[in-house]
């Protein structure tokens, strides 16, 4: 029961692209920013990034949704900016993870940001990208790709494991 975390940053299309590929595969999709707590909602809604401490809370809620499914893989739209981050869902989260990284350049997220509704301002993007520390192994694709290319290229990662 593999766990497929696509991760990066705010407006990379985290989201998007995990509701379609496990749409596409059938598999069941988690999205981490339902597992925030009102505290990091109101703090990132407010302009200011979290730390590492804001997120042990969500990781532990995340941790426990990917824990509760049965012998079948699951996508996860979570950032894991962090290493931090990471190491915490390696550690809490049963399955296997294999890391989805989407690279997508400042302005593309900072033009997504602008066109969306999400508690996460704009204003963020930049911290975002500092933040960033991509996992050392896993799947890299380019974010600034058309959709349609994007999952292909994912359909073909997922089915050839």
């Amino acid at each position: 029961m593999p766990l497929f975390v696509i991760c990066g940053v705010s407006g990379s299309g985290k989201s998007t692209i995990g509701r379609l590929l496990a749409q596409d595969l059938n598999y069941p999709f988690i999205e981490g920013d339902d597992f925030h707590p009102a505290s990091n909602i109101k703090k990132m809604s407010a302009g200011k990034p979290l730390t590492d401490e804001d997120r042990v809370d969500w990781l532990i809620a995340i941790s426990e949704e990917v824990n509760s499914f049965d012998e079948q893989p699951i996508i996860l739209a979570c950032s894991a900016l962090t290493p931090f981050v990471q190491n915490n869902l390696q550690t809490k989260c049963k399955p296997p993870i294999y890391w989805i990284k989407l690279n997508v350049s400042p302005k593309e997220v900072t033009r997504r940001m602008k066109q969306r509704e999400h508690f996460m301002p704009p204003s963020l993007a930049q911290s975002q990208f500092e933040a960033w520390t991509p996992p050392s192994c896993g799947h890299e694709v380019n974010a600034n790709d058309k959709l349609p290319n994007i999952l292909k290229n994912l359909r073909e990662f997922v089915e050839n494991l």
